[in-house]
Parts: structure tokens; C-alpha cells; sequence
């Protein structure tokens, strides 16, 4: 993600938090918000049928990597994730409302993988916007920086992206 979108996307949430910080529905959403946080707290150990506590049979997942509809293709998302998953946690950093029936999540994801980072661990930030309906997650979009996540990490492409970033900087 471009250092102007990142701006962008920050203000937008900033906004958003002022308007919406003392929206009434905000005590009703608590609970959800409240579960989807120590659910993340540490992924690696978390069972994928507990998704279905969380997320509605409906949902629509994205991140940079893909788009999922429905709860069952998030279930095999996260499956196929977790395999290689050593260890994953989430730091969370701020749950804030936004609208009438949702959030942005400030976090910090910790991992290891067999496959990246010669199994070192791996810090990656980002936000998550989520909706909800009926106490359940309908809308998840997480915004984080791929390459911060896999490719500065494969040996001669990292170098070269890591280059790039501080000619720029």
C-alpha cells in the first residue's frame, strides 16, 4: 500500500472515530468485538470451528491475499493458514466504532513460518474494518503491507524491495 493511501485510509479512520465514539450501539457491539479480539489474540492455538461464533454463515473475508464468501471458505482459509503457522498473534492496538455497526482494529501480527523468514518471526501491521449484524461479523477487510508480511522475506527479492523503500524514503 502506497504511503499516500496509508494516510489516506489513517484520516478516514480518524474521522470516522471522532464522529462515531459515543454512537449508542456501541455497548451492543462490544460483545462481538470483545470475542473477535481474544480470538485473535493468539491464532495459532485457536480452533477454525470457533469461526462460527464470530462470523456469519455470510461473511465476505478480504485481505491482500484473497477474497472469501461465505464461512465455510474462510474456515478453509484459515485451515490452510494455520498449517504452516508455527505461532500467530495478534497485538491489539485500538477497536474503535465506525457507522452505525462496525469497527476499525488497529493491530500488530506476530508470526512464524516454515516457509517465510527461514521460520524467524515476522512482525506485520495493519487494520481491520469489520461489520456486523445480528452480533455476528458480516464484513471483514483486513489493510496490511504484503511485502512487509512475505516478500521483503524471500532472499534476493527482499533485498531488492528493501532497496527500493529507502531510495524512496
Amino acid at each position: 500500500m502506497s504511503q499516500l493511501k496509508k494516510v489516506n485510509l489513517l484520516i478516514w479512520t480518524i474521522l470516522a472515530v471522532v464522529k462515531n465514539l459515543h454512537h449508542p450501539k456501541t455497548q451492543y457491539l462490544m460483545s462481538i468485538i470483545d470475542q473477535f479480539s481474544r480470538f485473535y489474540t493468539d491464532l495459532a492455538t485457536m480452533q477454525v470451528s470457533e469461526l462460527e461464533n464470530i462470523y456469519s454463515t455470510d461473511v465476505v473475508f478480504i485481505d491482500p491475499i484473497a477474497e472469501h464468501n461465505g464461512l465455510a471458505a474462510v474456515e478453509q482459509y484459515f485451515s490452510k493458514l494455520l498449517k504452516n503457522a508455527k505461532y500467530c498473534e495478534f497485538d491489539i492496538h485500538y477497536k474503535n466504532p465506525v457507522a452505525e455497526q462496525g469497527y476499525v482494529v488497529s493491530w500488530t501480527m506476530k508470526f512464524t513460518s516454515k516457509r517465510i523468514n527461514k521460520g524467524r518471526p515476522v512482525a506485520v501491521d495493519g487494520l481491520t474494518i469489520i461489520n456486523i449484524q445480528n452480533d455476528k461479523i458480516v464484513f471483514h477487510r483486513d489493510y496490511y503491507d504484503l511485502g512487509q508480511m512475505l516478500y521483503e522475506h524471500i532472499p534476493m527479492l527482499g533485498r531488492i524491495i528493501k532497496k527500493i523503500k529507502r531510495s524512496m524514503g
